[in-house]
């Protein structure tokens, strides 16, 4: 199962390096992860993606409360939040496929940038779900290169 929890840290040189080593040292993946600023300076969000049933997800968060710099650790499966992830990619396409190729971007809501002969540079966001199938779609196709920020998430309240 994958848990999404948000922490706010101190933003100090060491922090990130700390929580990421926390994870490490006990044999925690961490599926995504993302890191900003707050609305205050001296406070930044991570939004943290791992994988674990209820057990790995408690003592996770005790291990992250735990640490000086941690101010709050929320998981987020017990509120109602929003999430995003934006995505980077060139999806190739021969001549004959570029309109087919084209439209699938359009329908599924994301931008071209860039255009060459051979690909488009395509910029999307939005939940996982949907980057996924826009993935799926262009598969076929080919995607030449590939990045993803992670998932920035945000509770509703």
């Amino acid at each position: 199962m994958r848990h999404t929890i948000s922490v706010l840290v101190e933003n100090k040189f060491g922090v990130l390096a700390r929580i990421a080593g926390l994870f490490s040292a006990r044999g925690y993946n961490i599926d995504s992860l993302t890191v900003g600023e707050t609305e205050d300076m001296t406070v930044s969000r991570m939004t943290i993606v791992v994988r674990g049933d209820d057990k790995t997800l408690d003592q996770v968060k005790k291990q992250l409360n735990k640490l000086i710099d941690v101010i709050t650790v929320s998981d987020l499966r017990k509120k109602d939040y929003i999430d995003r992830e934006l995505i980077l990619l060139k999806a190739c396409f021969n001549e004959k496929e570029k309109p087919k190729v084209a439209g699938i971007i359009k329908k599924a809501g994301a931008q071209i940038l860039h255009t060459t002969t051979k690909s488009f540079l395509v910029q999307f966001t939005g939940p996982q779900e949907k980057i996924t199938a826009l993935l799926e779609q262009l598969a076929p196709y080919g995607i030449k290169e590939l990045t993803r920020t992670g998932k920035a998430a945000i509770t509703k309240d």
